[in-house]
């Protein structure tokens, strides 16, 4: 066989014209994302992005798997706030599934008819949590999402995923309530407990020094308050 021949090597003009074609590539996806996130709200457009997520079999709900493929567009995992924060603003009703209804009516009141312009959003959408009065919503909000419609209270091990979600990285006994809630005679937490899983974060101090055994708190705080400090006893002065 004759010897192959060496590829020749490319010019620096050839060189200069692929990076021009690159860059003029680049500038006119840009300049097409921008002009995508510039056009106003159409309810055909965003009939049709939600038709893209809705299973065939039920053409007015998005499912599950629909939910999955929507924040695998949007690069982000489903467990992330910002999917919680993005059904607090659709007022969906139950976890994992998002109506017709739900969907014209959320993504009107965020501008939003694209993948490409919610996922322009996110970044906002999540900073919503960092106002307090806000984040009281959602977290009251997640209760209702979360549990099973045909009951009144959530599950531990839901309270337990969604106050982790929720609270982590701004409760410091975040991680002592929990496993407290895991090895106690609680199955299930009502409204007025989930509530108050809240406001005690906010207001009692990391080391329960102004915790009022008298005060209004439910049995559940007070129960966890015995627990902690017979796992943390105070450390004896010396003499």
């Amino acid at each position: 066989m004759p010897p192959r021949r060496k590829r020749k090597a490319a010019t620096r003009e050839e060189t200069k014209l692929k990076k021009q074609k690159d860059e003029c590539l680049t500038s006119f996806k840009s300049q097409s994302l921008t002009d995508e996130l510039g056009k106003p709200f159409s309810v055909k457009r965003c009939r049709a992005w939600f038709e893209h997520y809705a299973g065939q079999d039920q053409p007015d709900t998005i499912g599950p798997e629909g939910v999955e493929k929507l924040c695998k567009d949007l690069g982000v995992d489903p467990e992330d706030t910002v999917m919680l924060v993005l059904a607090w603003k659709l007022q969906a009703e139950t976890m994992g599934f998002f109506t017709f209804h739900e969907w014209s009516k959320g993504m009107l009141s965020i501008d939003c008819d694209s993948t490409a312009k919610l996922k322009a959003r996110l970044n906002g959408l999540k900073s919503l949590t960092s106002d307090s009065t806000t984040f009281k919503k959602i977290y009251r909000y997640a209760f209702d999402f979360c549990r099973n419609q045909d009951q009144r209270t959530l599950d531990i091990d839901t309270a337990v995923t969604m106050m982790h979600l929720l609270l982590d990285g701004s409760w410091p006994l975040l991680d002592d309530f929990l496993e407290f809630l895991q090895n106690s005679k609680y199955k299930v937490l009502n409204r007025d407990q989930w509530c108050n899983v809240l406001e005690f974060s906010r207001s009692i101090n990391a080391d329960l020094s102004n915790y009022d055994e008298d005060g209004a708190w439910p049995v559940l705080m007070d129960e966890f308050v015995e627990w902690y400090r017979l796992k943390h006893p105070p450390e004896s002065s010396s003499a």
